[in-house]
């Protein structure tokens, strides 16, 4: 259970690497923060720093092998799959890649973010939060296309909506706004931002992106595995 006022996430003395004996390969370095609940944080660093590693870490989707992770209130390093499973159906992801079904629509693709949450609720209050949130991020006229009809953009932007419509936590996102024009990219971290505030939703981004730097409450760059100070 998370207690009132505990950070979101919190990192102490973190290792990570891959490989075992001559061919191991450090990826993160001793790694200790923590994110605040309804901030939005932004990992900038050069390509191979470890960013995405750190960012997996975090979203229980490796496993913490030295050190501590509190994913909202609850200790990652052993913890049981099914234990790690219930928290991330309280998470949002969003990657670089689209990973949509090709033979759904992207209203169907995004109603997939709300089951995997879990079977049940009213199916026609589901509906409306999927086209809620499409019609938001400009996709109202395309809400029964199929991927192979919709630019990159769109399409990642439906891959945004997935990891939205369920109102997470906690987002994690890996470049959101690589495949969005400056418009499009600011206006999905604005809606960020906005959950923060309104709903104490968390966000942790991945980014090159210097458009949306300007947006981040904090940030922490990522170089050679190791957190630099700032």
């Amino acid at each position: 259970m998370m207690s009132r006022g505990e950070p979101s996430i919190r990192l102490e003395s973190v290792n990570h690497w891959f490989g075992a004996g001559e061919t191991r390969i450090q990826a993160i370095f001793d790694a200790s923060l923590s994110i605040e609940r309804g901030s939005l944080t932004i990992l900038r660093g050069p390509s191979g720093s470890g960013k995405t590693t750190l960012l997996t870490l975090m979203g229980s989707l490796r496993k913490v092998q030295e050190g501590s992770i509190r994913l909202l209130g609850q200790e990652l390093r052993g913890a049981s799959q099914r234990s790690q499973e219930a928290l991330r159906r309280r998470l949002g992801f969003i990657f670089q890649a689209h990973n949509l079904h090709e033979s759904l629509t992207a209203r169907q693709n995004t109603l997939m973010g709300l089951q995997v949450h879990g079977p049940g609720g009213d199916a026609a209050r589901q509906n409306a939060a999927v086209i809620h949130i499409l019609e938001v991020l400009g996709l109202g006229a395309r809400i029964d296309y199929l991927p192979e009809k919709l630019s990159g953009g769109q399409k990642q932007r439906v891959a945004i909506a997935r990891a939205l419509v369920s109102n997470p936590e906690i987002v994690f996102a890996d470049e959101p706004t690589a495949a969005l024009d400056k418009d499009a990219g600011l206006h999905v971290v604005r809606m960020l931002k906005a959950l923060g505030r309104t709903r104490g939703t968390s966000t942790v981004i991945v980014t090159h992106d210097t458009r949306i730097i300007e947006l981040a409450d904090r940030i922490i760059t990522v170089e050679d595995g190791r957190l630099l100070p700032g």
